[in-house]
């Protein structure tokens, strides 16, 4: 059986094995696969692993020994689904895998941004609390959590860890959710998403991505932010509305925007947030600590094995 992976580099540059894989067929892997080289490289394959790389109408139209499709990824966005559907091929995806590790980012942007950290570290190094005169030196503003309300949106296995988390930091924590507000974890209320943006001091977007939740933040739903709210996005890209969070951040009606994901990744060089001071990116690494990536291929692979055995698990 050909094995076939697509853009194996991000989910493992080189400190990871793919061997188990090699022990189910004959495994090829490519770091990347440009949009034009997808069916070329995957035309024999009859298991392709795809991160990013598009497997739609178009591809398996091209593909005809395709029987499997396994995303290294939670989201299976990447692939035409209905098409996958029809022509009978099984699709896997990998969940909850770096739900311990997109958390820990959140609360580390959070962090950042209420105590500045890295900026303080680099200014001791140029000398600016050595000149001072005092024995504390601050030239931002320094926030503490406890007492603040986190406003979740989503309360998947992601938003319910950043719940947890918040709670141990002594905040208030607020939640739209389409779970009923009795089976919500305890300390976790239910609001409409109204309330939460009108009474949050920090908002953290975990939502899936749907034409509902799309722009979720615009510029008509920063008016019911508060001036001093930090907002926090590591689920999705096009959530928001970059230009409208950049104009906000620009014009003091938002603190700070601290994000993971980009409506275009990489970014183009004229993105709005990038030239905004209070707006903290980091480049989609939240997914990718060593443990997550660790149990991403461990899953990953057993999705594989299970379907070579005939019992496919993680069917998405």
């Amino acid at each position: 059986m050909k094995i076939v992976i697509l853009d194996g580099y991000t989910a493992n540059p080189g400190d990871l094995s793919w061997k188990p894989l090699e022990q189910l067929g004959s495994l090829t892997v490519y770091e990347r696969t440009a949009p034009a080289d997808t069916v070329a490289r995957a035309k024999d394959a009859e298991i392709i692993l795809t991160n990013k790389v598009i497997i739609g109408k178009e591809e398996m139209a091209q593909l005809p020994l395709l029987k499997y499709i396994g995303v290294l990824a939670t989201g299976y966005n990447v692939v035409d689904m209905e098409e996958a559907h029809r022509r009978g091929i099984t699709v896997t995806n990998v969940p909850a895998y770096s739900t311990d590790s997109v958390a820990q980012v959140v609360f580390a942007h959070l962090l950042n941004v209420t105590h500045r950290p890295d900026h303080y570290a680099i200014q001791n190094r140029e000398g600016k609390w050595t000149h001072c005169g005092d024995f504390s030196y601050s030239d931002t503003r320094l926030i503490e959590l406890a007492g603040k309300t986190m406003g979740i949106v989503g309360l998947g296995n992601i938003g319910q860890r950043v719940a947890a988390i918040a709670l141990a930091f002594g905040m208030k924590v607020a939640a739209v959710s389409s779970k009923p507000a009795d089976k919500l974890p305890a300390g976790i209320r239910k609001v409409s998403k109204e309330e939460l943006l009108r009474e949050s001091d920090v908002i953290s977007l975990h939502c899936p991505l749907t034409p509902d939740t799309r722009e979720f933040i615009n510029a008509s739903t920063l008016r019911l932010v508060k001036p001093t709210a930090i907002l926090i996005n590591t689920g999705r890209g096009p959530l928001i509305n970059e230009q409208a969070v950049a104009d906000a951040l620009n014009e003091g009606r938002l603190y700070a925007y601290c994000a993971d994901v980009l409506c275009q990744e990489a970014p183009a060089a004229d993105n709005p947030l990038l030239a905004c001071e209070n707006a903290f990116t980091t480049p989609h690494f939240a997914w990718a600590s060593y443990e997550a990536r660790t149990r991403l291929l461990d899953i990953a692979i057993g999705n594989v094995r299970s379907f070579i055995n005939g019992e496919p698990r993680n069917v998405v």
